[in-house]
């Protein structure tokens, strides 16, 4: 078989339906809607949500809480992350990404104190925890705050 033999199988490709093309079509007049009711009409029959009348589900479940639309979030990365890099002295959200330690360079990085650090290092983030900031500068290194 070649590339230029492959097809699709007998029946699994169809026509589509021309609706109201006349009555000799199969699908004229009504164009297969039937007669009158909800579902004849232009933007008929029920949404996605309706449940024949049963209280939907998006109404039976409680709303709780509050989503603050301001929250500012960060991605997250430990000093035992930064230590797996022995030959990078300077880390940026850019060089982050490029090592895979976070996603994208949009959102704000944050840099917590799991784990240790034994070389000096000058680390560039949005945030630090404080004794993340204290390990970095116990090893001889710099916290910046971008």
């Amino acid at each position: 078989m070649k590339l230029h033999d492959v097809c699709a199988p007998e029946g699994a490709r169809h026509r589509r339906k021309r609706l109201g093309r006349g009555e000799a079509s199969g699908v004229g007049k009504t164009s297969g809607k039937g007669h009158k009711g909800q579902k004849a009409r232009s933007g008929g029959g029920k949404g996605g949500h309706f449940e024949g009348g049963q209280m939907p589900l998006y109404r039976r479940l409680p709303k709780r809480g509050f989503k603050n639309p301001f929250r500012v979030e960060y991605q997250v990365v430990n000093l035992r992350d930064l230590a797996r890099f022995p030959e990078v002295s300077e880390f940026d959200p850019e060089t982050l990404t490029r090592l895979r330690l976070i996603k994208g360079t949009k959102q704000r990085v944050k840099v917590l104190a799991e784990g240790d650090i034994d070389r000096a290092v000058t680390v560039r983030a949005h945030g630090f925890s404080g004794r993340a900031a204290e390990k970095i500068r116990a090893a001889g290194g710099q916290a910046e705050v971008l």
